[in-house]
């Protein structure tokens, strides 16, 4: 694959096509490359978020065996969750309880991470696998030059742990932090002024209220919501170059499903750059033909 000077490096990326049964990796080599790919311009080359890692049978949510599997089909932005232990080990679950997902029961932080690991990972269904609740410094030492991650800090969580491991791992070339309100994201900008965040925001009021406290426009990827994007909103986000991501999790999963998956495709017209989705490989079949009948592929 060539390179210019300005190329962010898809390894195996258009190559591959999609199609093939090896992992689609994205690694950027530094963070302005990072930082422009995920910018709200017009040429923007659309990707998935898989919604905890794109659990499937036998393949447990928040699992990096999981992940693997997810990007043997597309290349994929990965959502994946942060709990504490009760010794402060930072671990990779959803749930505050560990029964839905584990061989386990009660709550995960009454667990140390030793007593965590005599457990198993059940998937979806309810299948036990073989896999074991891993720790975010294993997640991130294993996505580094594969995927981009988005960190779902979970209520209790301190963001400064979260940013120290990120540090350790020199990951803020693939990690963005998910924030849900404007304190929130504020505490991470002034923690960590360098990294990108996920914020909640509809339009003009909930970005002026994030700048007034000091979170950078140019730092931020606004997650809209869960249902079709507002023209209104889209238009804003890209007067300020933000990038857009918008949820299908939910209603519009289930409609694609009973209906068709074209309305990936049509949420991708509108300027959203990444749906995060519980279908990842069907949104992205959707954003293939996009970046096909767009040519985005001359790009890399």
């Amino acid at each position: 694959m060539k390179k210019t000077t300005s190329t962010i490096v898809f390894f195996l990326f258009v190559l591959t096509a999609f199609c093939q049964n090896k992992t689609h990796n994205i690694d950027f080599k530094n963070a302005k490359e990072f930082k422009s790919f995920f910018s709200g311009n017009e040429n923007f080359y659309p990707l998935v978020s898989a919604h905890r890692g794109g659990p499937t049978t036998n393949f447990p949510e928040n699992c990096t065996a999981t992940f693997e599997n997810t990007i043997k089909k597309n290349p994929a932005v990965i959502e994946t969750d942060i709990a504490l232990t009760k010794d402060s080990i930072l671990v990779m679950m959803h749930d505050n309880n560990l029964d839905r997902t584990t061989t386990g029961t009660g709550p995960i932080n009454s667990y140390t991470y030793k007593e965590l690991q005599s457990l198993f990972l059940k998937d979806n269904e309810g299948n036990v696998t073989p896999y074991k609740i891993e720790t975010l410094d294993e997640v991130l030492k294993w996505g580094k030059g594969k995927v981009v991650y988005t960190l779902d800090v979970k209520r209790g969580v301190p963001f400064k742990m979260v940013i120290d491991v990120i540090r350790r791992n020199k990951a803020e070339n693939y990690s963005i932090v998910i924030t849900y309100n404007a304190n929130q994201a504020a505490e991470v900008a002034t923690l960590a002024p360098d990294l990108l965040l996920s914020v909640s925001a509809r339009g003009k009021e909930d970005v002026e209220r994030m700048e007034a406290l000091g979170v950078k426009a140019e730092n931020m990827i606004a997650f809209i919501g869960t249902s079709f994007p507002k023209e209104e909103t889209m238009t804003y986000m890209k007067s300020k170059g933000i990038c857009c991501i918008s949820g299908t999790m939910g209603n519009i999963d289930k409609s694609a499903l009973a209906n068709g998956d074209a309305i990936y495709y049509d949420i991708v017209k509108t300027g959203v750059m990444i749906i995060s989705s519980d279908r990842p490989a069907e949104v992205a079949k959707q954003m293939e033909l996009y970046c096909k009948n767009e040519k985005l592929t001359k790009k890399f």
